[in-house]
C-alpha cells in the first residue's frame, strides 16, 4: 500500500514537474518570438522612414516575418507537448526549431492552428519575390553596415534576448 501511494505521489510530482518545464519552456520561446517580431517590425519601420519608397515592400517583409515566427511559435508549443525530441532545448533559444520547407508542406496538411500557420508560410515561401524584393534587401544591408542608424532597435533586441537567454528551465 505505502508502495503504491509513493509511486502516485512520484508520478504526480513528475507530471507537474514536466508541466512546469512546459509551460517555462513555451513562455522562454514566446518571449524569444515576440522579441524577434518587435526587431523586425522597428526594421521595417526604420527602412520605411529612410526609404519612403520601401515602405510597401517593408511591410509585405515585415508579414513574412511575422508568419515564420508565429508559425515556429505554435511549432514549439506543439512538439513540447506531442514530441520534445524535436526540439533543441540544449540550443540557443533561436535554434530549438528547425522547420524545413518539407517540415512545413507536411504540417500545412494539418486542420488545426498549426496548420492553418504552416500553410500561410508554405504559400509565403513559394510566392514569387515581392517587385522590390531586391531594392529592400540591398536597403536592409545598408541598414545593417551602418548601426548607428538601427541603434537604439538593436540595443533594444539584444537586451531582450539577453533576458530570455536568462531564463531558466528545469530539465
Amino acid at each position: 500500500m505505502k508502495l503504491i501511494a509513493a509511486t502516485t505521489i512520484i508520478c504526480c510530482f513528475s507530471s507537474f514537474a514536466i508541466a512546469a518545464d512546459e509551460s517555462c519552456l513555451s513562455k522562454k520561446y514566446d518571449a524569444y518570438v515576440d522579441t524577434s517580431i518587435i526587431w523586425y517590425q522597428d526594421l521595417a519601420k526604420i527602412t520605411s522612414s529612410e526609404y519612403p519608397e520601401l515602405t510597401e515592400v517593408s511591410n509585405w517583409f515585415l508579414e513574412g516575418r511575422k508568419h515564420h515566427f508565429e508559425l515556429n511559435r505554435e511549432a514549439v508549443h506543439h512538439y513540447l507537448d506531442k514530441d520534445p525530441s524535436k526540439i533543441a532545448i540544449d540550443r540557443p533559444v533561436e535554434r530549438w526549431l528547425s522547420l524545413e520547407q518539407r517540415d512545413i508542406k507536411v504540417l500545412s496538411a494539418r486542420n488545426d492552428k498549426l496548420g492553418e500557420l504552416a500553410k500561410i508560410t508554405y504559400r509565403d515561401r513559394q510566392s514569387v519575390p515581392h517587385e522590390k524584393n531586391y531594392e529592400l534587401r540591398s536597403a536592409l544591408a545598408d541598414l545593417l553596415s551602418h548601426p548607428t542608424k538601427i541603434q537604439p532597435a538593436l540595443e533594444r533586441y539584444n537586451n531582450a534576448i539577453k533576458k530570455v537567454e536568462k531564463i531558466i528551465c528545469k530539465q
